[in-house]
């Protein structure tokens, strides 16, 4: 690349870099990634805040400006930057700036777009130098990262807004111990617009769930058919747009071949993975003691943000339970739990297991005031319980709370909104 372009993207992303604003300290205990001397790999759905993460990050480490080289690789104008161009890159920084080099702390933002910039990294890592690295496709960071960086790297996993960090955002404080009526009556409220909007930062700042659709056109467009050079697309859409309207549910390979109309499982296979890699949807494996078993049985689906849900697929009213359990899938993945879901001749939607054991089992349904749906959720709950040896179960619904016994097991039952607190 020509020095005038590449200096006068240094200026305005520098500018933007720096002219950032409202920001929240995420759910994240950040310490160990400052401290550290390996790289740092935030990875993550476009669109989370991880460029908003690699400020924070800035901020926390007190850096003067002259020593940060931030650079965005989503600017359309570095569509033909290689990996020759980061020498240049480093060179007009000393240039412009005159840093102590020694100081040097690099952010780099979507560096997947770049073929074989984890050599570059690598080279300015055996230089003693700090480097933070973002990326929105969980496949390409994780190859490149295991031939060259093996040993050397650190990996945070962001994802779109918490509720907590959704409510921080709005300057919404509360009462985890004593609320009033009218308190509980406001987070309700807020909890059903989060459930509509999600918690992408963008849209939560702007009001502006259409914001959504866009996100996902990105996904699709970029994140997967550009990037893996695919001809038949509107397979692929098709079967998007149908998981995203039936989440939470269970799904084999050829169950979704007959209906989506790919011609083999390979092809749904592979169009999943696309789809997990670009952190769209995640899969849900049936908990067995076998691996085999596991890779074998139906899994289930959620979306990664539940405010695509109505935006690209097509919403039922009877649905509200599934987006619960969305929801809470969420909330347990950004806890870093081991996520399975329990089936024997009853279901449990979450149990959770630790080193060897499931240590927690976790059913969610939007009501319980129905006998018939009062009767399922414990009967499934207590199966688990009883299958990995647990005293206690938990119920999250919309609005109930309480605890009994059923079976000789402590069952808890919580509003989810509560629980996410």
């Amino acid at each position: 690349m020509d020095n005038i372009t590449l200096k006068q993207i240094i200026a305005d992303q520098r500018h933007d870099f720096f002219s950032k604003k409202k920001l929240i300290q995420r759910e994240l205990n950040l310490d160990t990634y400052l401290k550290t001397s390996q790289v740092v790999v935030i990875s993550g759905i476009r669109r989370c805040g991880k460029s908003s993460l690699l400020y924070l990050i800035k901020n926390l480490m007190h850096i003067k400006k002259e020593h940060i080289i931030y650079f965005n690789f989503e600017d359309e104008r570095l569509i033909n930057f290689q990996i020759e161009d980061f020498n240049e890159l480093y060179a007009l920084h000393i240039e412009l700036f005159r840093p102590d080099t020694s100081k040097i702390v690099w952010f780099l933002d979507e560096i997947q777009n770049i073929p074989n910039w984890e050599k570059f990294v690598n080279r300015m890592y055996e230089k003693g130098m700090k480097i933070f690295v973002t990326g929105s496709n969980a496949t390409l960071l994780s190859s490149e990262i295991s031939t060259t960086l093996t040993g050397r790297n650190m990996t945070i996993y962001l994802m779109p807004f918490s509720f907590k960090e959704y409510l921080r955002f709005k300057n919404i404080s509360y009462s985890k111990t004593i609320m009033t009526t009218e308190q509980q009556a406001m987070l309700t409220g807020e909890f059903t617009k989060y459930i509509e909007t999600g918690g992408f930062p963008q849209v939560v700042k702007e009001n502006n769930s259409e914001l959504i659709s866009s996100y996902y056109q990105d996904i699709i467009y970029r994140d997967i058919i550009a990037r893996y050079s695919l001809q038949q697309t509107e397979e692929l859409k098709n079967l998007s747009l149908f998981i995203a309207s039936n989440i939470s549910r269970l799904y084999s390979y050829r169950k979704l071949l007959s209906i989506c109309g790919v011609n083999s499982v390979s092809t749904i296979k592979k169009y999943l993975n696309y789809f997990e890699q670009s952190f769209l949807f995640y899969f849900v494996k049936k908990f067995d003691y076998s691996v085999r078993k596991q890779i074998l049985n139906p899994k289930k689906i959620y979306l990664s943000d539940t405010g695509f849900y109505g935006k690209i697929g097509f919403r039922a009213t009877q649905d509200f339970g599934h987006l619960l359990e969305n929801i809470v899938f969420l909330s347990l993945k950004k806890m870093g739990k081991e996520i399975f879901y329990h089936k024997n001749k009853y279901e449990c939607d979450f149990v959770i297991k630790e080193n060897l054991k499931i240590i927690q089992a976790i059913q969610v349904t939007a009501q319980m005031n129905n006998e018939k749906t009062r009767e399922r959720e414990l009967t499934g709950l207590y199966e688990a319980l009883n299958t990995y040896n647990l005293d206690q179960g938990l119920i999250l619904t919309e609005t109930e709370e309480g605890e009994e016994i059923y079976k000789q097991k402590r069952i808890v039952i919580k509003p989810v909104w509560k629980w996410l607190l």
